[in-house]
């Protein structure tokens, strides 16, 4: 496993391994921040150290270490991932994360570790945890046992009730600087004139810019801002849009895109115009709904059909989410 984290990944780790070394790693920890920052590797490796065996003079795995290997096998019998599980019939997976899945956790951190003195079950995302779920982990929050860990990961910490949120303590990942995100980018050999293009596209936000360079995602979403142009302008018809996003496997991230450029365009209109910027701000929210809706039995043209209709309709004095007659 390559052991190579970007500077704001190292910066998460080195507090986290910190406060272990120090014994003020509490039992409940809560990684947050923006989609796409790597919080997940981090916590992977942080599992990694707590659970090893064999260490380094670093304090890492030792290259023989057993549970590091287990782990890298998902075998390990005192490392729990919980995330969204099938569904019973095993068509495909749940939308949030149940009771039973973390009724399960609260049961195995009960017992006895099977290798070493530590137990680790991480949450991912966390945010995703249905209400009954959450009661069960506030319960277990409550409960700390010494050597059992409980890790939450969320790039959407406000969704977790605040009672759980103040039980944790927070390591929590931010943008990085501009000229950091952007060395890091041409360290993963990107051209820097594509780089800063993508930087900016991505408001600051590195993992974004490599994943839309490394993917073709910039220039999607630049297809898709040319769309909503095109649509207040009248040059092309709402249902044909809304078929030809909805129709491939790309819709989500399409929706994603154009949530993104709404919010872009009200940061543009700011104060000057409160009513556009009232309609940016609803849109904003209805496509983020109509992702929703991408995983539910909603037929998805339909659902982009209503979503564009409000765009193609905003500067024109009809009412944002309004429905054809």
């Amino acid at each position: 496993m390559s052991t190579l984290f970007s500077p704001w990944q190292q910066r998460a780790y080195d507090h986290a391994v910190a406060a272990l070394e120090a014994g003020r790693l509490g039992h409940g920890l809560l990684v947050c921040g923006p989609a796409g920052l790597g919080k997940r590797a981090v916590v992977d490796r942080l599992a990694r150290r707590v659970l090893a065996q064999q260490r380094d003079a670093q304090g890492e795995p030792a290259a023989n270490d057993r549970s590091a290997h287990l782990i890298e096998a998902g075998t390990h019998p005192d490392l729990q991932v919980v995330s969204f599980a099938p569904t019973k019939d095993g068509s495909k997976l749940r939308t949030e994360i149940v009771i039973d899945q973390v009724r399960e956790v609260a049961q195995k951190l009960a017992l006895t570790p099977q290798y070493g003195q530590a137990q680790v079950a991480i949450l991912d995302p966390a945010d995703a945890i249905n209400r009954a779920a959450c009661n069960a982990l506030l319960k277990t929050l409550e409960e700390p046992a010494p050597g059992r860990y409980l890790w939450l990961v969320s790039a959407q910490p406000a969704r977790l009730p605040a009672t759980i949120r103040s039980r944790c303590q927070r390591i929590e990942f931010r943008l990085p600087p501009h000229d950091e995100a952007l060395a890091w980018l041409r360290a993963q050999g990107h051209a820097e004139p594509d780089a800063l293009r993508a930087l900016d596209a991505a408001r600051g936000h590195p993992g974004l810019a490599d994943d839309w360079l490394r993917h073709d995602g910039l220039a999607l979403r630049e297809a898709v801002a040319r769309d909503l142009k095109r649509l207040e302008q009248g040059e092309i018809g709402v249902v044909e849009t809304a078929q030809r996003w909805a129709n491939d496997e790309l819709a989500d991230a399409r929706l994603r895109h154009a949530a993104d450029l709404a919010l872009e365009q009200a940061g543009r209109v700011g104060l000057t115009d409160q009513a556009r910027l009232n309609k940016l701000a609803t849109w904003f929210d209805a496509a983020n709904r109509t992702r929703d809706l991408l995983r539910t039995t909603v037929r998805a043209d339909l659902a982009m059909v209503e979503l564009l209709l409000a765009w193609a309709g905003s500067d024109r004095g009809r009412a944002v989410g309004a429905r054809r007659g």
